[in-house]
């Protein structure tokens, strides 16, 4: 059984979710949006304001997919994205599909990638507006 020994997380935060190519606005969407479905185990909320500096190239958060809230409800509109953004999903393979599937409920998705390992699994997608 897979363990989660080498992150600072609980056993049940089970998917990380890396987001690139993307500003802080659409970072946030994204997040605020999978956080709506899943309970997430960090703070998401990447901050409304830049405090200078280089922007971060890759943000990160980890989701519990076992803490689904309903069939992926969304709450209202779907989030708007000022451009695509680069998403490299990984965990548990099962996991890593709910995580998939409820993005695909909000944004329109296209994978460019799935590499599974025995009890892993790695998505790269590439999420766009709806």
């Amino acid at each position: 059984m897979a363990t989660n020994e080498t992150s600072n997380h609980p056993a049940h935060c089970d998917v990380t979710v890396q987001l690139s190519d993307c500003g802080r606005q659409d970072a946030h969407a994204v997040f605020a949006s999978l956080d709506r479905v899943f309970a997430a185990c960090d703070p998401v909320d990447p901050g409304e304001t830049h405090t200078g500096g280089a922007e971060p190239t890759v943000w990160m958060a980890t989701f519990d997919s076992g803490s689904a809230r309903g069939e992926g409800e969304t709450g209202g509109e779907p989030p708007a994205l000022g451009t695509r953004v680069n998403a490299l999903l990984t965990g548990d393979a099962h996991a890593v599909d709910e995580v998939e599937k409820a993005l695909a409920r909000i944004f329109e998705v296209h994978s460019t990638e799935s590499v599974s390992g025995e009890h892993e699994r790695e998505a790269r997608l590439q999420l766009g507006p709806r």
